[in-house]
């Protein structure tokens, strides 16, 4: 055919075989005309109404010829529907199995149109279905698992897509492949629930499920039923293995945050009535799980952790407070801030105690900043008596409202999530008349209740926000909506309304929270509105209602606002909007505002630096730091002031030795701060700046999701209500919600740290703490030449001579003296290329992919996590433990009036 071919030099002749009455003759002319169409198509296309007529005859038998002829004209035509149309035609003769361009083509026409038709839920034609079904089944017939389940999760075909995952022999490599791709791609809400759901099915038919993933699952599902009953399941079995594959669970889903999910849980996790001998144990497993459910292990864990490896550098705030002029309130709030990110949850307040007079000279506002920021330096501190809490804001802290309102706010810094704090703030709500003490109360408040959906609460704040004072008005609005955030009940349209009357935009975008699709009716209404301010929460619930899905319209719409709204703070906010919705993959971000940077508008580029901080924070990304270089040098102060703080977000635990510009920054901060002329703005962003590289005694990083790839709740918020600093600077301290320590924590089944080594398979230098500051060496006074008298002169040349007559013994000694000296020199040894870290240890983003367990150690984690709380699993169980030298600090003991009072 080929050789004939050649000999070919037009399709004419074959052609008018085609007007023939014989159908023989007809048949002959299809069948060379396939053949060479990729040749003669242009002829061909001229014969395309004779074909199709002959198509369209009943009574042809070669009709399915004739439509895969005409096909293929199509094809060539470059009019894909047609050609999909006569290629479902064509029945058996289109072979999916072909690999040839004009093949591949056509699935992917037919594979669109199918999709279209699934998600329209209308009647499709059954032989397009029976196209798709063959492209599934010769994938999955040739081992291309992973492609096959990529087309029925877009075709939305569940049937193959457990088939296909049920085939495969890797099975877990898969079915994270296919988990991955839901969570990447799948952007319907419900739709991807349906794949999780199908997953958790998969698991489930296994022989021997794997619960830690079901229950991951779940948790994207938000499944508490679901999770209770594996925990119910795991822990009634008596068996220690289980007990601690339930505890490592326990310790997942506290790491996702969500307050919310975990009171479902304790709600529903009932001790069982067993008989007296088994009661004792399994009534202690109960109280150890509803222990880690409630946060208090994590809490305590972390804290002690950062206590004790604390590295903050104190002189580093030292020298700001010599630099700053401290008659600027914002500088002196500055200082504040930045000392209480730098030392966040190290329970080291050492600067405040020694500079007693900074908090004297505070007056008002700066009181109360200063107050509350020891909340988040004693964050996580448990003590059952509220009083003994207070004891460091009574010593430290002049008497007088701003004062108690800042101790207020800084209880719920300090204990967010904890049920006893919210009881203690809302009596304290409602028993005080100051505005400035109710102010601090809702912010605690807030943060106490944060997504617990307590009425009580929501109806005090709502009346509190009618008060006509701004400030406490605003703290109300944010208070409201940390309490319903996520809930996007029928209050959202009755807050909506509300919103038009007080200005306060921001609950309304706390409530749509995780929405997606859910929110978009409300989404809609806000950024039509002729109201700048219920545009500009449109733009935070777009943020929030979509965060870290990278969904493509919710992007579009931000970049229009971008770019055409009138208002400086909907453009601004739109940008910074972008960080949220893109932190799930951040390597886009620094792509998708690169032109927004280079905006003429200054609010945009400042979006754009807050954007890039937000979404790529912790991470050190190249692109990033690339991106906010020049913004670190902008011409507007305000601009600078974003860029110094993006910057410090982004390289969050990086060393200089990994990335040389790390040490640059620093040295610009020292710059910034030391020069007297610089503008106020942009000192502050770089005081601020220097406590957030260095936050949580430079043992924390900022993390918008957990190690389950869940969003972590309480960071997304944190940081959406810590971008409106902007207008009011108390705001800074919700960062510390996204604050996640960076530590390996290793415990065994009594929730001890045993001693425990394991391998991080990297040099040390690449990941070790920043060298501490060094204290100025003052310069010695110049002297003056000292007069030369006489009798010296005199001296110095009888010396000479002396010299002159033995100078054998001055080239001795000369000898000796450059031989000690040789000798002396040290060689420098090599840095090794690998570290034995020892349980529990510093571990870095960054670092976690050298991680490596090694083979022959007595305990084995029940997940393989490189950093986190992890459970051990004890392979040598007579032998006696050994406990790490944190231990004693740490543990939480069995004795421990929290657990005794989770048990009853």
């Amino acid at each position: 055919m080929a050789a004939a071919a050649t000999l070919v030099s037009s399709a004419g002749g074959i052609l008018a075989m085609l007007n023939e009455s014989d159908p023989a003759l007809k048949l002959h002319a299809l069948s060379n005309l396939n053949a060479f169409v990729d040749r003669f198509w242009p002829e061909i296309s001229y014969s395309v109404p004779i074909i199709q007529s002959l198509y369209e005859d009943e009574k042809f038998e070669q009709r399915q010829l004739a439509a895969l002829l005409l096909s293929k004209v199509f094809y060539y035509l470059g009019k894909l529907n047609d050609s999909l149309s006569y290629a479902l035609g064509a029945g058996p003769l289109f072979d999916v199995s072909q690999d040839s361009d004009f093949v591949r083509t056509v699935l992917a026409k037919a594979i669109d149109e199918y999709v279209s038709l699934r998600t329209k839920a209308a009647v499709i034609d059954s032989r397009l279905e029976a196209i798709v079904e063959g492209m599934l089944d010769k994938c999955i017939a040739d081992g291309k698992y992973k492609q096959a389940i990529g087309v029925a999760i877009e075709c939305r075909r569940l049937d193959k897509l457990e088939e296909a995952v049920l085939c495969c022999a890797n099975f877990e490599s898969t079915i994270n492949y296919c988990i991955d791709v839901s969570h990447s791609f799948v952007n319907p809400r419900e739709y991807r629930h349906e794949v999780l759901r199908v997953i958790v099915k998969i698991y489930q038919q296994l022989p021997s499920p794997d619960y830690l993933s079901i229950c991951h699952c779940l948790m994207f599902l938000d499944d508490s039923e679901g999770i209770t009953k594996i925990l119910e399941k795991l822990l009634q079995s008596g068996d220690v293995d289980d007990a601690l594959l339930a505890f490592q669970i326990a310790f997942d889903i506290v790491e996702n945050e969500n307050q919310a999910f975990h009171l479902k849980l304790l709600n529903q996790l009932s001790t069982p009535k067993l008989q007296p001998e088994q009661s004792g144990n399994i009534r202690r497993v109960y109280a150890k799980i509803r222990q880690i459910l409630s946060g208090e292990i994590s809490m305590h864990l972390s804290m002690h952790f950062l206590s004790a490896c604390n590295k903050s550098d104190l002189l580093i705030i030292k020298k700001m407070q010599q630099s700053v002029d401290m008659r600027c309130h914002g500088c002196h709030s500055a200082i504040i801030y930045s000392n209480a990110i730098m030392h966040a949850g190290t329970t080291v307040y050492t600067f405040l105690t020694e500079n007693l007079d900074l908090l004297s000279r505070a007056r008002g506002w700066v009181q109360f900043n200063a107050t509350a920021g020891l909340g988040l330096i004693l964050r996580g501190h448990q003590q059952k008596k509220l009083d003994s809490v207070m004891v460091p804001y009574i010593k430290l802290s002049v008497p007088g409202p701003f004062s108690r309102g800042g101790t207020l706010f800084g209880l719920g810094l300090m204990q967010f999530n904890r049920e006893y704090i919210k009881k203690f703030l809302h009596e304290t709500l409602r028993n005080t008349a100051s505005e400035v003490i109710k102010y601090g109360a809702c912010l605690g408040l807030g943060l106490a209740a944060l997504g617990t959906a307590d009425n009580d609460v929501f109806e005090d704040m709502k009346n509190l926000s009618y008060a006509d004072v701004a400030v406490l008005g605003g703290a109300a609005a944010i208070s409201m909506g940390l309490v319903m955030v996520g809930t996007a009940t029928e209050k959202a349209k009755e807050m909506l309304a509300y919103a038009h009357e007080i200005q306060h935009e921001e609950l309304l975008a706390l409530t749509v929270y995780g929405r997606e699709e859910e929110a978009d009716s409300l989404i809609e209404q806000m950024t039509r509105d002729q109201d700048l301010c219920l545009r500009y929460g449109g733009m935070y619930a777009i943020a929030l209602a979509y965060r870290g899905t990278s969904n493509s319209r919710a992007i579009r719409k931000l970049l229009h606002f971008a770019v055409s709204d009138v208002s400086d703070d909907v453009r601004r906010t739109a940008v910074i909007a972008l960080g949220f919705v893109l932190y799930s993959d951040a390597q886009q971000t620094p792509r998708m505002v690169s032109l927004l940077s280079k905006s003429y508008d200054p609010h945009v580029r400042y979006g754009a630096a807050l954007a890039v901080g937000i979404s790529c924070a912790g991470g050190g990304l190249s692109e990033a730091i690339s991106l906010l270089e020049p913004l670190t040098s902008d011409a507007v102060d305000f601009v600078r002031q974003g860029a110094l703080i993006a910057m410090a977000m982004v390289m969050l635990q990086i060393s200089e030795a990994s990335d040389s510009r790390v040490g640059a920054f620093r040295r610009k901060l020292e710059k910034i701060i030391r020069d007297k002329h610089e503008e106020t703005m942009s000192m502050m962003g770089a005081v601020i700046a220097s406590g957030i590289i260095d936050a949580g005694g430079r043992n924390v990083t900022i993390k918008l999701m957990s190690k389950t790839k869940c969003d972590r709740m309480t960071a997304v918020i944190g940081l959406a209500v810590f971008s409106q600093y902007w207008f009011w600077h108390p705001f800074l301290y919700f960062m510390s919600l996204a604050f996640s320590t960076t530590a390996f924590i290793g415990l065994n089944y009594n929730m001890k740290l045993p001693k425990f080594e394991f391998l991080s398979h990297a040099t040390p230098s690449l990941f070790e703490y920043p060298k501490p500051t060094s204290v100025p060496i003052t310069t010695p006074p110049i002297q003056l030449p000292t007069a030369i008298l006489s009798t010296s002169l005199r001296a110095r040349a009888r010396a000479r001579a002396r010299a002159s007559v033995n100078p054998g013994n001055n080239e001795s000694e000369m000898a000796d003296s450059m031989q000690v000296d040789s000798s002396a020199e040290k060689k420098s040894d090599p840095e090794p290329s690998f570290e034995i870290l020892d349980n529990p240890a510093r571990v870095v983003p960054t670092q976690e992919k050298y991680i490596k367990f090694l083979e022959d150690s007595r305990y084995v984690p029940v997940k393989s996590a490189p950093s986190g709380i992890v459970i051990l699993k004890d392979l040598r169980k007579e032998e006696t433990e050994e406990f790490s030298v944190l231990n004693a600090s740490m543990h939480l003991s069995d004795d421990d009036p929290a657990l005794t009072r989770l048990s009853e």
